[in-house]
């Protein structure tokens, strides 16, 4: 979500003290989050918040278009009733949750962002390939910490839910180049809307992302610094 800047220590005594646990699952956790590449390892400096670049954002919006676009394709063609009514009802979730606790400054509602993951996800949820599914959850995921991190202090001024409308209709009407043109826009005006608003992406190599997927605990919020618009 954003909360912990790129580059951050995690110390592993205070993430201990927040969640009231004990060193060895603290380090469990940490470890499998370095494995998908969102903490960072290195020698004698521990465990620190992934950093990010543009670069970085460039490659993974490359790649989601390449995979999401696959598994769209996929999903269309061997598409059930049931398919059909899950893209839907997932589209009418999103449409009716408002993006921000707040109107003014940007706050994160955590249930948009849960419904917004699951509207991209349910649209390529068809594809019948567990493997693409989980590739496309971790590219998800990565996108959406440059999101949190990008949008933090700055309202996105733009309707999201209208925005993928298109995308279930193109879907629902079994145009499937249509609707891999589309969803590749989206993510593409995604990727613009970040630069434009991120000016807190720091300019640092980011790991490349392993294909792994984990269970991953909320960041906390916890250190001198560390964001509280975006939590």
């Amino acid at each position: 979500m954003g909360t912990l800047e790129p580059g951050r220590t995690l110390r592993i005594e205070s993430l201990c003290k927040h969640y009231s646990t004990g060193q060895i699952p603290i380090r469990e956790a940490l470890n499998r989050l370095s494995s998908d590449s969102l903490v960072a390892r290195q020698d004698q400096r521990g465990f620190l918040v992934a950093p990010t670049s543009v670069e970085a954002l460039e490659e993974l919006t490359k790649t989601r278009c390449w995979l999401e676009g696959i598994a769209l394709r996929e999903s269309i063609a061997r598409r059930t009733k049931a398919w059909e009514e899950s893209v839907v009802r997932a589209h009418y979730r999103l449409f009716t949750t408002p993006r921000s606790l707040r109107t003014k400054v940007y706050c994160a509602n955590p249930e948009w962002e849960r419904l917004h993951r699951e509207s991209h996800l349910t649209l390529i949820s068809n594809c019948g390939s567990r493997w693409m599914l989980d590739f496309c959850a971790q590219l998800a995921d990565h996108t959406n910490r440059y999101r949190q991190i990008a949008f933090h202090q700055v309202y996105p001024r733009r309707n999201d839910q209208d925005g993928h409308l298109p995308i279930m209709q193109a879907a629902l009407a079994s145009h499937a180049e249509k609707t891999a043109s589309l969803l590749n826009a989206r993510l593409r005006f995604t990727l613009d809307t970040i630069l434009e608003q991120g000016k807190l992406l720091q300019e640092v190599p980011a790991l490349a992302p392993r294909s792994r997927t984990v269970n991953r605990p909320k960041p906390p919020g916890i250190h001198k610094g560390a964001y509280s618009g975006a939590s």
